[in-house]
């Protein structure tokens, strides 16, 4: 989710690879080979006790490690094409500094899906989505969704004056059969258009509201540039995920969304009883959920939610930017 505010399942930690003493494989066979195996022969017990989390953390790095060499290759090849011979190296110096970053992001994000492992365990995330078990109306006390309620957010940062505008529509999407009220979520810079999101959410008969996908477009000067992160869940492998628990406790990990290499945001639970002051006004008894994403593992997001309001307040780390809710309005 692009917004400020949680989504369901933020990306769980999930737990390392670890294989069973006396257990040889063909050297020709991968780690993923032999679970594939596994599954294909019917051995799921036996897959289960493997950490897929870790299996699919190092799937994940595999791959950006790939995507990292390839962007390599094709930065040196245009490097190829610059007649100057100064240009030409000056292009390839470039190209190997650009390496050098990918290739340590790529080591920092592993680090990032590993330690959401620690977290959530070895175990597939794969959430059983019901229709029956989820409801029409969204009215989790810290993350209520009241269709025509508009909440407000400003942030001052050195690039200017961020706002959020958060709207619940009367719009709903059905997805894996679950209905979902739509969120209407736009961002301005300077009172410029950056970024346009439909969000989707919905609960479930225990409380816990649920965030099934989004619809976004980054935007400059008028035109789209991006519809990354753009996903719905059902779809491509793509997973719902919680944003806020019906019932929230400290050391609480959950998974908000799970897209890899696009969404993989993950919340934890660190306060209960906080009190805030935004230019909204002063709350207490707010639950503060730290937000991370392997995609970004440099940033954390400390995002609080007052009770009948839902979020009121996002600071950013390392910047110690601050989002603050500045009015609600209803129609």
């Amino acid at each position: 989710m692009n917004s400020s505010s949680p989504t369901q399942n933020r990306p769980a930690k999930v737990q390392g690879n670890r294989r069973q003493s006396g257990s040889r494989l063909p050297p020709i066979m991968s780690v993923a080979g032999a679970l594939a195996a596994l599954l294909f022969s019917g051995g799921i017990a036996d897959a289960r006790r493997m950490d897929i989390c870790r299996l699919t953390a190092k799937r994940a790095d595999r791959s950006c490690q790939e995507r990292v060499r390839s962007d390599h290759d094709l930065a040196l090849a245009k490097c190829l094409n610059v007649a100057d011979a100064a240009t030409r190296k000056a292009c390839q110096v470039q190209a190997s500094a650009a390496f050098g970053d990918a290739k340590k992001t790529c080591k920092e994000q592993l680090a990032a899906r590993q330690t959401v492992c620690e977290h959530v365990g070895g175990s597939p995330y794969d959430p059983v989505i019901d229709p029956r078990n989820f409801v029409t109306t969204i009215d989790n006390p810290y993350f209520p969704l009241v269709p025509g309620t508009t909440h407000t957010f400003v942030a001052q940062t050195p690039e200017g004056v961020v706002s959020q505008v958060v709207a619940v529509t009367h719009n709903t999407v059905v997805i894996q059969g679950v209905t979902c009220v739509e969120v209407h979520d736009v961002v301005t810079l300077n009172g410029e258009v950056e970024e346009d999101t439909l969000d989707w959410f919905a609960q479930d008969k225990d409380g816990n509201v649920w965030y099934f996908g989004e619809n976004t477009r980054k935007i400059s000067r008028g035109l789209t540039t991006s519809v990354e992160g753009t996903f719905a869940a059902g779809l491509n492998g793509d997973k719902a995920g919680i944003i806020m628990k019906a019932h929230p406790a400290v050391a609480d990990f959950f998974r908000q969304e799970f897209v890899l290499g696009t969404g993989e945001d993950a919340e934890e639970v660190v306060g209960l009883n906080q009190s805030v002051t935004v230019a909204y006004g002063s709350f207490d008894r707010c639950v503060e959920v730290q937000e991370t994403t392997a995609l970004e593992p440099e940033e954390v997001v400390h995002d609080f939610y007052a009770p009948g309001i839902g979020p009121v307040l996002s600071i950013t780390m390392p910047t110690n930017e601050r989002l603050e809710l500045v009015s609600v309005t209803t129609q």
